[in-house]
């Protein structure tokens, strides 16, 4: 398969658990489809329609660190505060030189990433990250044991080790933002790799690497 190859690095990532708002503030080893999703909107510079869309990706960083974050915490009823708030020192994890790496068949969206329209970003909006490469490749299908690492796996049906976490495919385009297909994914961090014969995927020969395409159909321009 055709496929266009998009390389993206940073300094710094952070990929929080979407059920922890306060309190030490651990993060995902692999960002979920939603922010990978969230990545190309930022360069095309417009919400998305992913219509019959397949996306790959992979992510690895090289060590993982804790930061202290001064935060600050306003009262209100989510759509409108008092204009008061309280500072707060909080521990934050961040993934130190972090590389993301997506596939797509589709040009359109490569394309995007050759004038983003704005900053590209890692998870927070400090994280900020640089385009290395966009390129054509060639996956090939692979259906024998595989190794997976660095990405995200739909529990079901494929039932592969990892952590397992309720992650949001994608957002609307509403306010407030709702999120759409939350179902249980397997994280599973590129420097814990899992083998599994269970599952399709594509073959990144340049890089040695097992990629799973989502397919994605989803939003409304």
């Amino acid at each position: 398969m055709k496929c266009y190859k998009i390389e993206i690095s940073g300094w710094t990532a952070s990929f929080r658990y979407p059920n922890l708002i306060s309190g030490y503030q651990p993060t995902l080893e692999v960002p979920p489809l939603s922010t990978v999703l969230g990545v190309i909107n930022a360069a095309a510079g417009k919400f998305v329609a992913y219509d019959n869309e397949q996306i790959g990706y992979y992510f690895e960083f090289d060590s993982i660190g804790v930061d202290l974050e001064t935060i600050y915490q306003m009262d209100g009823n989510g759509r409108t505060t008092n204009n008061s708030a309280k500072s707060n020192v909080i521990r934050r994890q961040f993934l130190f030189n972090p590389r993301l790496i997506i596939y797509t068949p589709n040009e359109q969206i490569a394309e995007y990433f050759k004038q983003p329209v704005y900053p590209i970003l890692l998870g927070r909006i400090n994280d900020l990250a640089t385009i290395e490469s966009i390129s054509v490749i060639e996956l090939l299908v692979v259906n024998e044991m595989v190794e997976i690492k660095g990405q995200i796996i739909p529990t079901f049906p494929y039932h592969l080790a990892g952590q397992i976490q309720a992650l949001p495919e994608y957002f609307t385009n509403t306010f407030p933002r709702k999120n759409l297909g939350t179902k249980p994914f397997s994280i599973i961090s590129h420097t814990k790799g899992v083998k599994t014969s269970s599952i399709e995927v594509f073959k990144d020969s340049e890089l040695n690497l097992n990629i799973f395409m989502h397919p994605i159909n989803y939003g409304n321009e």
